[in-house]
């Protein structure tokens, strides 16, 4: 298993007592796309962790690949006037990994998390352990729990 996945089934471990089944696909999870048809599912399930700076402050949406963020949604979401993509030092500094592998929980700074409503309807979503060749499933309701997300239209 690569370093990171294993950096953060450690740390989902130690924080939440929580095993993440960590699939690791060397051809590569970093789009939805790539995700779905490396797992075999619909591009719906994968969820995204979209990490935006919103008046200044960082944000996370865990985003349905079936769907685009909507940054004035997000910015509304926070009360803010506006939201954009974080750049890559950002995502790092923020969360602790690297775009592509931002897992949608154990982040470096307490974030507050978006979870998109598209990802509720279903039993399993897949998101991202650290690398962008790493995933692992987990229930909604799991991942509202350890994220503490809150559920949203995030959707363009």
């Amino acid at each position: 298993m690569h370093e990171s996945a294993a950096e953060f089934v450690a740390e989902a471990s130690d924080r939440y007592g929580f095993d993440p089944d960590v699939m690791e696909f060397p051809e590569g999870t970093k789009t939805a796309a790539d995700a779905a048809d490396a797992i075999g599912c619909d591009v719906a399930q994968i969820g995204s962790s979209i990490v935006l700076v919103a008046d200044g402050e960082i944000v996370v949406s865990v985003t349905s690949g079936a769907n685009r963020v909507d940054t004035d949604k997000l910015a509304g979401l926070v009360g803010a006037e506006s939201a954009r993509m974080a750049n890559a030092d950002e995502v790092k500094e923020a969360t602790g990994w690297s775009i592509g592998g931002v897992p949608p929980f154990c982040h470096a700074t307490d974030l507050p998390v978006y979870l998109d409503e598209t990802l509720t309807t279903f039993e399993t979503v897949w998101v991202a352990s650290g690398t962008p060749t790493t995933v692992f499933p987990i229930a909604p309701d799991e991942l509202l729990e350890y994220s503490g997300a809150t559920v949203a239209d995030v959707a363009e």
